[in-house]
């Protein structure tokens, strides 16, 4: 896999360190999350979400939804460290779009 074929994620949990991860999958899930992720609280578990996500990924990148608790911790880590999603203080732990800042790339 090219370096074109990666993008670059961080982890809210561990500041500072980065790890390369398969661009089409990141995207596939990041985009499918902002659909799906509500915009205030009470938000969604991560179960929700990922029960949420399933319609709008192809069998292609995740067969049978093979993969996706994974890839759905690491792009809401990297979205949380961007701070395009919030985690709201509860348990089960929910989150939530974080509000859209104007100049901001945020859908």
């Amino acid at each position: 896999m090219s370096d074109l074929e990666k993008i670059e994620i961080e982890n809210v949990i561990s500041t500072g360190r980065t790890k390369l991860v398969d661009r089409r999958k990141y995207e596939a899930v990041r985009d499918a999350l902002l659909v799906v992720l509500p915009r205030q609280s009470p938000g969604m578990t991560e179960a929700e979400a990922k029960q949420a996500l399933l319609p709008h990924l192809t069998e292609e990148l995740f067969p049978g939804g093979d993969k996706l608790g994974w890839w759905l911790g690491a792009v809401r880590l990297d979205l949380e460290a961007k701070g395009i999603v919030t985690r709201e203080n509860a348990k089960p732990k929910r989150y939530h779009q974080a509000v859209q800042r104007v100049g901001t790339l945020l859908r």
